[in-house]
This record gives structure tokens, C-alpha cells and sequence, in this order.
């Protein structure tokens, strides 16, 4: 038996490749399939199943396209209703895959129709448990995801359902069974996740704050929806496509993959009005960029980023990016359903200097430069996470976090300059790009952000930590 996980960091996700006497199955895969079907061909094996553990929300699963280059049978779980053909299993069917077999353990919390595979290798032994979204390692399933799409399903109803599943289904599996999630730290489908991506359900039951043995479902309810915080606005539309189904992802690269010359490129932005995304890391959009376009880099949680940052997911969009990242780009914009690039710019933006066409910049400082201005008291915005601010940040700073930018522009003054920063640099030059979109120009963006910061000689007292002063 081969059992591997395939992890995927920028959207932290784990895709899994089961194969056995020439027979393959893959749970939650991800958009692109190809990679898979290499896998199994290498193997000399034939892709016999495709295991969805539930509806995605975070990510738009590949399980269409790969049954259809494969011939395999999509299985979902108990109460699914897939608007395409697949096999709903019932709760402890068994599936077989070469020498090893999968059970079907319905696990009903995470969404009504969650589910855990089981894998039962070729000597009879239970190996692991493919948890999806209902056991992460560290945390469970946020349990509010479903409301967004079937109201009646409240985060406390599916809380209750998530107790039940975990107590009456996965806490009564042996201890030495290796858990297998859908996702790690950095996701937003769970709120306390471990950068390991996997464990034994022993050290599980013994860790995870959800698994205690003392606790009660009330308890269980309160401790798990304290501190969720609202989920990224793609996450219902992602649900949908996974439910009613999609366009293949060959259909979008080959409409995504026109190339336009800077003449061309500006002719379709002008006459289409679509986003002019690029894709180029913080250091170099700052430098210049095509005025009115919007920054996020390739080079952290993109695809997150986007579905924050771009609330229509229809949304035409035309890219920008280091030449040779074309095609990354429209993937992993597909990832998370942003299926509607219409082109890139051929060249990238070296060809649209070339020419001789319009660019803008953002000015940056370093930490050095940005400790002198602090004493003069400067208007200082972060754009971190409100629980990364609460944590520690420069005294007198105004927290605008990023996700809420547009509905917190009025915080941004257009009469007076003010610095921007973030952590690294990253969400804060994504900040920049939408703030010169507006209109805004008398700014400047920290390079390294906090991390630099706290590296100057400015002192400590011009950091604020509110654990520490209760």
C-alpha cells in the first residue's frame, strides 16, 4: 500500500494518493489533476476512485476533471446532493482498492455531510483516518461555514452534530491510527491548527483541546465558536461550484492564456474595465506598476488573498505577472473559483516600460527611516490581523486590518501623509496598491513591516503588549 500526502502551503492543503495492486484513489484533490494522474501512471496504476470528504469551501476540488480524464467514480458521503453523477455512500460502506479497503465513517459537524475514510491496509490493519475538515491536528472544523449557504444549519446545531461525530464515531478508533487532515496552520477553515500535518490519534486525544473526554457538548459548543472570526467571502460561492459543478480547468487556461502586447493589454483594460491584478512580489510592484492595478503576490497566501480581496469571484481580470508565471497565476486563481482571466500581458511589465507607457510607484522606507519619523508622531496605520495587533504593535498606531480596508477607508487621511505596514510587507504593499487605486498618494509603506521594526533601536516602551500591562 502506498498512502502519500500531497500538501499544497500557499492555501494549506492536503490532497491524499491511496494506491494498491494497480488501483489508485485520491481524496480532496485539488483544481489542477494532472499531478495526480502522473502519479498513478507512474505507479502503473488506474485512478479507480475520487473521495470527497465534503463540499470544499477554501478551494474549488478537482474530483469533476479527474473523473473525467480518469473514468473514476466521485464518492461523497451520507446526505450529499451533488448536482452531478456520484456515488453517496452509506455509512460503513467499504470500498476496495486493490489489497486495501476504505470505510465509510459519516462524520456529520464540520458540514451535515462530512465523512471520514477509514484505510484498512492489505493485512487487515487500520492504518489512518482521512479526516477532511472534521479533525485538524490541534483543532477541529469551524462548524459555521454551512449557514452561509443553507441558513437553517447554525453554527450551533453543527457544533452539536461535530461533538457527537468526535465522541461517538472518531474518539472510539484506536490510538495508533495516523489522522490525515485536509489542512494545516494557515488555513480559515479552523482557527487553532498545527503546522504538523499529521499525528497519531493518541497524541490527539491527548493535545487537541476538542477531543477532552470531560467535556460537555455546552462546553464543546462555547469553547468552539469562541474567537471565529468571519469566514473569507468566497467560501459560500467555492461551496456552490463544488455542489453544482464547474468549467474544466482546461477550459479557463486555454480562454486565460492570450497574450497581449502593452498596446493591446491597455486597449482590453480600457475598453473591458476588468481588475488588473499583478502578481510580482511587494519589492517589485513598488518600484512600478500600471496605474490603477492591484498587487497581490504570488509569493505568499494568494489565492486567500484574492477571494479576501475580490468579492466578485465572476470578477474579468487581467494579469500582470513575472514572465514565465502566467500559467501559475491562472491556476491558482482557479483554485479558489476565480475562473475568469481573460489574458496577461506579454512580457510583463519590463515590455509595458518599455513602451513607454504611464507607471506608478509606492515609496517605501526602511525600519531605520521609519524609527526617526516615529518621533515625530507620524499617523501610522496597521493593516495586521486585529488579534496579531492586540497582540503587540507600535504605540498609537490605528489597526485597519486588511480584509476591511474598503469598508474602513474613511480611517485613511487624504490630507496629511501616514505610514502603512504589516508584518512583512506583503499585505501592506496589497493595502497600497488599493489605496493609490483611490486616490490616495501622500503615504509610505514600511519595507519588513513589524519584523523590521522591532529590529531598530527604537525602544521597547514604543511597543504596546496588552497581556503584559493587565
Amino acid at each position: 500500500m502506498k498512502l502519500k500526502q500531497i500538501y499544497t502551503g500557499c492555501i494549506a492543503h492536503a490532497a491524499y494518493y491511496l494506491e494498491s495492486n494497480g488501483e489508485a484513489a485520491i481524496f480532496d484533490p485539488l483544481r489542477e489533476v494532472q499531478p495526480y494522474i502522473d502519479q498513478a501512471t507512474a505507479d502503473g496504476a488506474e485512478v479507480k476512485y475520487v473521495f470527497e470528504t465534503h463540499f470544499h469551501a477554501d478551494f474549488v476540488s478537482g474530483h469533476l476533471d479527474l473523473a473525467k480524464k480518469t473514468g473514476a467514480t466521485i464518492v461523497y458521503g451520507p446526505t450529499a446532493k451533488p448536482g452531478f453523477e456520484a456515488h453517496v455512500a452509506t455509512d460503513g460502506e467499504v470500498f476496495q482498492i486493490g489489497k486495501v479497503k476504505v470505510k465509510v465513517i459519516h462524520t456529520p459537524g464540520h458540514t451535515m455531510e462530512s465523512t471520514t475514510y477509514l484505510v484498512i491496509d492489505e493485512n487487515g490493519r487500520e492504518h489512518g483516518i482521512i479526516t477532511g475538515d472534521t479533525l485538524f491536528i490541534g483543532d477541529v472544523g469551524r462548524p459555521d461555514l454551512a449557514q452561509h449557504v443553507i441558513a437553517d444549519l447554525t453554527e450551533e446545531k453543527l457544533a452539536g452534530h461535530l461533538f457527537d461525530s468526535l465522541r461517538n464515531k472518531i474518539m472510539l478508533l484506536s490510538d495508533d491510527l495516523i489522522v490525515y487532515p485536509n489542512h494545516g496552520a494557515g488555513s480559515a477553515c479552523g482557527k487553532n491548527m498545527s503546522k504538523e500535518t499529521t499525528d497519531t490519534l493518541g497524541n490527539q486525544k491527548r493535545t487537541n483541546y476538542a477531543l477532552r473526554p470531560d467535556m460537555t457538548k455546552e462546553e464543546f459548543i462555547k469553547e468552539l465558536l469562541t474567537g471565529l472570526t468571519a469566514p473569507p467571502g468566497y467560501f459560500p460561492k467555492n461551496v456552490l461550484m463544488n455542489i453544482q459543478g464547474y468549467e474544466s480547468l482546461d477550459t479557463i487556461m486555454e480562454r486565460a492564456k492570450t497574450g497581449y502586447d502593452p498596446a493591446a493589454f491597455e486597449v482590453v483594460a480600457n475598453e473591458e474595465r476588468p481588475l488588473v491584478l499583478d502578481t510580482r512580489s511587494a519589492g517589485e510592484f513598488a518600484k512600478g506598476f500600471i496605474p490603477n492595478s492591484i498587487n497581490i503576490g504570488l509569493d505568499s497566501n494568494f489565492a486567500m488573498w484574492v477571494g479576501e480581496m475580490v468579492p466578485d469571484i465572476k470578477q474579468a481580470i487581467l494579469l500582470v505577472t513575472e514572465p514565465g508565471k502566467e500559467e501559475e497565476s491562472i491556476i491558482r486563481l482557479s483554485r479558489v473559483g476565480y475562473d475568469n482571466t481573460i489574458g496577461f500581458l506579454k512580457g510583463g511589465f519590463p515590455a509595458w516600460k518599455a513602451a513607454g507607457k504611464e507607471v506608478d510607484t509606492v515609496s517605501r522606507i526602511n525600519a531605520t527611516e521609519f524609527a526617526k519619523r516615529y518621533a515625530t508622531k507620524p499617523i501610522i496605520i496597521d493593516v495586521r490581523k486585529k488579534s496579531e495587533f492586540d497582540s503587540e504593535h507600535v504605540v498609537d498606531a490605528i489597526n485597519v486590518p486588511l480584509n476591511q480596508i474598503n469598508q474602513h477607508l474613511a480611517q485613511f487621511p487624504k490630507d496629511k501623509p501616514f505610514i502603512v505596514h504589516c508584518a512583512g510587507g506583503y499585505r501592506s504593499m496589497i493595502a497600497a496598491s488599493i489605496l493609490k487605486q483611490r486616490g490616495w498618494d501622500d503615504f509610505v509603506d514600511v519595507e519588513g513591516g513589524f519584523g523590521a521594526i522591532k529590529q531598530t533601536d527604537v525602544k521597547r516602551t514604543d511597543y504596546v503588549c496588552p497581556t503584559t500591562m493587565l
